[in-house]
């Protein structure tokens, strides 16, 4: 029996600087796809949201409001779906604080607030100073959604620069200082991908350079290995990517994941992995559906 796939653009808006990038590991992926026999068809996520898809299997880059409803209407019907709909939900800013502090993953010491509130008393109390400003209700579409503050009075401007733009949530990360790591993974395959993107001079809005030019501190690689494979199955997000601070000490810690990352530096080696987590996936989605 053909498999039938529906693949989704991520749209324009939710690719900053990445709209090539991210079109490329989708259609790479299907190309992988197809030569294990499966037919693949490709859609924006513009389409998406306005038809009726017909595809029981639906492969995504999806990150608006709107697609996002409607992945997790069609998981909620019985079709698989990958990313999960939840899962992408789950790696906007709040929902991925609360769940890896909750669950016990390495992140930094974070504050969620209101956009009118006066936050300074409350970092001053945390003993945080440089730190990171995110916008909490959905994913990054500006160079302002992710701003690094100097002091607290700067941390505070940006604060209220977010309810001036209507964006009502915030989540306050402490910076921490170490060696930044960018990485990529696929849940339930050997592969994974790391690098410092300071020497590749990988970014989209600059932010990589904060941290500057890394000291290659030693750290345990199974051990961030181990940590985003958690990191991936506790927040449903089955193809992954995302960063990490390595320490003097060489404590890892997560201070960003994301669901379906460009693989830019790793696409042609990243694609056909896609491929089999997607159809390892399938065959178990068919064995419950006949169960």
């Amino acid at each position: 029996m053909e498999i039938k796939i529906a693949g989704v653009l991520r749209a324009s808006a939710y690719s900053p600087n990445h709209i090539g990038h991210d079109a490329a590991i989708l259609n790479a992926a299907a190309d992988a796809l197809r030569k294990r026999g499966c037919k693949v068809n490709i859609y924006s996520e513009e389409q998406f949201v306005s038809m009726e898809v017909e595809e029981d299997i639906i492969l995504d880059m999806c990150r608006g409001e709107k697609a996002i409803e409607k992945l997790q209407s069609l998981e909620e019907e019985g079709r698989l779906v990958i990313n999960s709909g939840f899962g992408v939900e789950n790696c906007t800013r709040e929902h991925m604080t609360r769940l890896l502090l909750n669950n016990g993953i390495s992140y930094p010491e974070s504050l969620m607030v209101n956009t009118n509130e006066n936050v300074r008393p409350q970092l001053e109390e945390m003993g945080i100073t440089s730190c990171w400003i995110k916008r909490a209700d959905g994913h990054s579409m500006h160079k302002e959604d992710v701003t690094y503050c100097r002091h607290l009075e700067e941390a505070q401007e940006v604060i209220h620069e977010y309810c001036y733009r209507g964006i009502k949530r915030a989540v306050v990360n402490r910076h921490l200082e170490g060696d930044l790591i960018k990485f990529y993974g696929i849940q339930g395959q050997p592969f994974f991908y790391w690098f410092y993107p300071f020497e590749k001079h990988h970014s989209k809005f600059g932010d990589e350079d904060i941290n500057g030019r890394p000291e290659h501190l030693k750290f345990d690689l199974e051990s961030l290995k181990e940590m985003c494979e958690k990191a991936s199955r506790l927040m449903d997000v089955k193809i992954y990517g995302g960063d990490c601070i390595i320490d003097k000490d060489g404590k890892i810690s997560i201070i960003d994941f994301n669901d379906w990352p460009s693989f830019a530096p790793c696409r042609a080696e990243a694609a056909p992995y896609i491929a089999k987590c997607v159809m390892q996936n399938i065959r178990e989605w068919h064995k419950k559906r006949e169960a």
